[in-house]
Parts: C-alpha cells; structure tokens; sequence
C-alpha cells in the first residue's frame, strides 16, 4: 500500500486533535465527579467530531480516489458516479 495524503487531511487531523482534548477533559470530568449531563454533553461533542473527521475522509476519498482509480468514463458513466457522490453525501 502505498502512502498517500490528500489536501483534506491536515483538517481531519485537527479534528482528531481537537476531538482527543475533549475526550481527555472528559476524563477528568468523571474522575472530578462531574454532573452526568455535563459529561454526556461533552461526549456527544467528541463523538460528532470523530463522525465529522471520518465524514469528510470518506467523501474525499470517494471525490478524488474513484475518479483517479475509473478514468476515463464515458458521459453515461460518469453520470452515474456523479450520482453516487451525490447520495454518498448524505451519509
């Protein structure tokens, strides 16, 4: 396999980031003894950004991986992997 980085991936990594300080404060809530809701508060927080990081991976991955791995397409094709970029990103 070989090693590749896309332009997208300097902003996941600051997600990740950001997403580890927020689990490592949420780590020191519990061991604080901090209000539940507090804490679960802070979880979703971590969660919706680990879903955002793998999110936007996954689409850039699908924008510039598929199109290099099919070309050249044909219009009708193509047509058909513009569709599936388009529902993909309602995942």
């Amino acid at each position: 396999m070989t090693s590749h980085t896309h332009q997208s991936h300097p902003d996941i990594i600051k997600r990740l980031n950001r997403a580890r300080g927020h689990l490592q404060s949420v780590t020191h809530m519990m061991e604080e003894g901090r209000h539940c809701l507090d804490i679960a508060q802070q979880l979703h927080a971590v969660e919706k950004a680990v879903q955002q990081a793998k999110r936007v991976l996954i689409h850039d991955h699908i924008e510039h991986c598929l199109d290099d791995a099919l070309s050249p397409l044909s219009p009708e094709q193509q047509h058909h992997v513009d569709d599936f970029k388009a529902i993909a990103r309602y995942l």
